[in-house]
C-alpha cells in the first residue's frame, strides 16, 4: 500500500507499506522526517504522532484508552485526527492514505 507522509513544511514522502505493518514502522524504515518512534511501538511515548485527515480517520478503529492517554503527552497540538502511528496497522483499504506529521515530536 502507498502511504504519503506530509511534513509540517509540506514535504511529501510516499512509501510502500506492507500490509500488517504500522505507520510508525513504515516511517522509521523509510527515514520519514519527523517520525521518531522512540519506544519502538510499545505505546510508551508519543513520538509517532500523526494527523489523519477525514475521511481516512473515520474508517480507522477507535483509539484505545492507552492511546488517548499517550496522545495527551504529545508535544504538538492535538487535533481531531491525532493518532499514534504505532497504533494504525495498514491494510488493503488504506492504499493512498495521507497523514500529516506535526512540527514537533519531542
Amino acid at each position: 500500500m502507498k502511504v504519503t507522509y506530509v511534513s509540517a513544511s509540506g514535504q511529501r514522502t510516499e512509501v510502500d507499506v506492507p500490509e500488517g505493518d504500522n505507520l510508525m514502522q513504515a516511517a522509521v524504515a523509510n527515514n520519514v522526517d519527523g517520525i521518531v518512534g522512540e519506544c519502538g511501538g510499545s505505546m510508551m511515548c508519543a513520538t509517532c504522532h500523526v494527523y489523519v485527515d477525514e475521511p481516512w480517520a473515520a474508517g480507522l478503529p477507535e483509539k484505545s484508552e492507552g492511546e488517548t492517554e499517550m496522545l495527551e503527552c504529545a508535544t504538538a497540538e492535538l487535533k481531531a485526527g491525532s493518532r499514534l502511528g504505532c497504533q494504525i496497522t495498514v491494510n488493503a483499504g488504506m492504499d493512498g492514505l495521507t497523514v500529516h506529521v506535526p512540527d514537533s515530536q519531542q
